[in-house]
């Protein structure tokens, strides 16, 4: 029998540095059912406000599932299939973004990572609108996460 390292739990920085290295991750809200919806979603972690923040449409489950309960998580895996962080929190769904360059148009804007930032803000920005985008607003109480080292 060989004495294997179990998993280290990561600190607070750690796990706000894996979130802010990713960009996709698997988003769960709960169902009318009690069962958890997951789907892999693109986000904005700001970890200043501990608040990861999510694009979708407003016809979209996720939406509908927070407006009746707020609960939900945010699953990020880091470098190998050993490590990994979770966001878990209260979350919220903005108003739908209805007038080009809004408050929820621009928040759509400030969340593109600078590399994906349109040239053309005002169509991108039209789009939005176009769309029926809104931002779910995950407030995050709890990060946690493991890594392991393999030898």
């Amino acid at each position: 029998m060989t004495d294997r390292p179990g998993p280290r739990s990561l600190t607070d920085d750690a796990l706000s540095a894996l979130l802010a290295a990713q960009r996709f991750g698997t988003v769960a809200t709960v169902r009318r059912s009690g069962h958890p919806h997951l789907t892999t979603m693109l986000y904005h972690w700001d970890p200043a406000a501990r608040v990861v923040r999510i694009s979708t449409t407003a016809d979209r489950a996720k939406p509908g599932h927070i407006r009746r309960d707020p609960h939900a998580a945010l699953h990020v895996p880091g470098g190998d299939v050993w490590s990994f962080a979770v966001a878990e929190g209260e979350a919220e769904v903005s108003e739908i973004t209805t007038s080009p360059g809004d408050a929820v148009g621009r928040e759509l804007l400030d969340m593109l990572p600078a590399d994906l930032r349109p040239a053309d803000e005002s169509a991108f920005l039209e789009q939005q609108v176009a769309e029926r985008r809104v931002v779910i607003r995950l407030h995050v109480r709890r990060l946690y996460g493991t890594a392991l080292e393999v030898g």
